[in-house]
């Protein structure tokens, strides 16, 4: 590499952690984590309404999308949390290029990925808001994704690897909640008296409820690749969907629901008193 080329390489990597530490990205990480807190009052609000029997309500974030444009000002709405979600995409981009340098060697490069895994999460968020913006967005789920990739040689042990890698996911939230590592995310202000208390209550049951929805949505994954049947499969909608069908389905989707609301709370909180 010539020095040329290391002093501009330099140069952008100072750019870079300038821009992880600046405040502008603070401002962008609060207004985006209020728009994720929306999203998730709304999933939690189409998952009560899913066990009061209301089954043509979709319960996934394209739902979400789609109940929040029926609100009065509904498109506005809508465009305010796609701008919220892209907000989100760039600071999780910025992050996984520049941030974690507390951390060394492979785990920086673990949260590195992590964030920019989290990017992608919030880009497909993004795209369905504008879609439903646009009118565009279909409210249907994602077996027709599945099926495709069934067909694909060694196709059904994707459908199934990808499925376990959602369970580990969901079951890490699910972790990350009952010991509440989420409040390093926090700053002290936001962790102290009652205000503090609630927020963890908030975070501890939103995470719970949250990773127990994404296992579940990992697990029909896993059954369409192990039966090479592309109707096991389907995003959150078809998850809470099993649940509702199970002994005591309805009082087990309102406890969800309303965790669901509680992550979404709780992003507003973060939002309030991030500590990045």
């Amino acid at each position: 590499m010539s020095d040329a080329t290391q002093d501009a390489a330099d140069q952008a990597d100072e750019l870079g952690r300038r821009a992880e530490r600046s405040d502008a990205l603070d401002v962008v990480a609060r207004v985006g984590l209020v728009a994720y807190g929306v999203v998730h009052l709304l999933l939690g609000w189409l998952a009560v309404q899913l066990a009061l029997g209301h089954t043509e309500k979709n319960a996934s974030t394209t739902g979400a999308m789609h109940e929040l444009a029926t609100q009065p000002f509904g498109t506005a709405l809508v465009w305010a949390v796609a701008v919220g979600m892209f907000l989100l995409v760039v600071w999780r981009v910025v992050e996984a290029l520049f941030g974690h340098r507390d951390a060394d060697g492979g785990d920086r490069v673990r949260k590195r990925l992590m964030s920019a895994a989290k990017a992608v999460l919030y880009g497909v968020i993004a795209l369905s808001a504008v879609k439903v913006a646009v009118g565009s967005g279909s409210s249907g789920g994602s077996k027709g994704i599945t099926a495709k990739v069934l067909g694909w040689p060694g196709g059904p042990w994707l459908v199934g690897a990808a499925g376990l890698v959602v369970v580990g996911y969901g079951m890490a939230l699910v972790r990350r909640g009952w010991t509440e590592k989420f409040a390093e995310s926090l700053e002290t202000e936001g962790l102290v008296g009652t205000s503090g208390a609630a927020y963890l209550v908030l975070g501890k049951v939103g995470y719970i409820a949250k990773g127990v929805s994404i296992a579940i949505v990992g697990g029909l994954f896993v059954l369409a690749g192990v039966d090479h049947d592309s109707s096991e499969g389907g995003g959150l909608d078809q998850a809470l969907q099993r649940v509702l069908q199970a002994p005591g389905g309805p009082v087990a989707l309102v406890v969800i629901g309303l965790g669901f609301a509680c992550y979404g709370l709780f992003c507003f909180a973060r939002s309030r008193h991030l500590d990045r």
